[in-house]
């Protein structure tokens, strides 16, 4: 058994991250972090790694889609460039894994469509090769929606990519798609390699479903690490493989370094991370 990394998702401070590059980095390392987790970084990979640098920080992985045209988000969509283009920005910064963080949730209510996703995500793994790099993938819960003989979409994926796709399971995005967050860790076994942790009261229905409504983050809540619905103290132990334990709030309750902080100290006293 590995002991992670703590890390965090820089998604969670979106706005004071783009605002105030240096000025945020700082504060997280004042926190006790050594490692983030990169998001939108395919448009300023050098200005990232500058502000890495200067912080005393790395980015061993980070997330950036590889399987969609556009890249649909509870806050908007984004365009996705070439896969090519995503490598050679995650190598300049450092990365070491490009996680695919979303894919549409209609493309997972079919075998046809799951078998599509594992291919393209397969065929990216090949390429990412090339520039040193891993891929893998980060759930929400729209991958639990269907079942195909008993088998959730999500876990009919995972038979189907090739062992080298390392799986970053999103442990409250897996409590909301109604799962046994600490079962399915468990079945999962080796192939997860990172975790989002991330808490707060589960959702009354899978937010995901077709015949969901809309939503937002804002919708979401979210609480610190431990203080929520998810067992995350238990899934953490139940990890075998995980080699980053990475924080993530896609609402932070309060101040987002105080949110960041009272997870961060979370995993230290629990003995969860390195």
């Amino acid at each position: 058994m590995t002991t992670p990394l703590a890390s965090i998702q820089l998604y969670t401070l979106a706005a004071e991250f783009s605002a105030d590059m240096d000025g945020s980095l700082a504060k997280l390392s004042e926190i006790g972090l050594k490692n983030v987790e990169a998001f939108d970084f395919v448009r300023r990979p050098q200005e990232i790694r500058e502000a890495l640098d200067k912080a005393g920080l790395a980015s061993p992985t980070g997330h950036a889609p590889l399987l969609s045209d556009e890249l649909w988000t509870p806050d908007g969509s984004i365009p996705t460039p070439a896969q090519e283009v995503v490598f050679e920005a995650a190598a300049e910064i450092g990365i070491k894994t490009v996680f695919e963080p979303m894919v549409a949730a209609d493309r997972w209510l079919t075998e046809d469509g799951v078998k599509d996703i594992a291919e393209r995500l397969n065929a990216a793994a090949e390429k990412a090769k090339g520039f040193g790099l891993a891929v893998g993938y980060h759930n929400h819960s729209q991958e639990f929606v269907a079942s195909f003989d008993g088998v959730t979409a999500y876990e009919y994926f995972i038979s189907l990519v090739d062992p080298s796709v390392q799986i970053e399971l999103d442990l409250f995005w897996a409590l909301a798609g109604q799962q046994d967050v600490v079962a399915l860790v468990e079945r999962l076994g080796d192939r997860v390699t990172a975790i989002h942790v991330k808490d707060g009261k589960a959702p009354a229905s899978n937010p995901f479903a077709p015949d969901a409504p809309k939503f937002s983050s804002a919708d979401l809540d979210q609480r610190h690490a431990g203080e929520g619905d998810v067992p995350t103290e238990a899934a953490l132990k139940a990890a075998k493989n995980v080699q980053y334990a990475v924080i993530e709030y896609d609402n932070a309750p309060g101040d987002v370094f105080e949110d960041i902080r009272d997870s961060y100290t979370f995993l230290v006293e629990g003995g969860f991370v390195a």
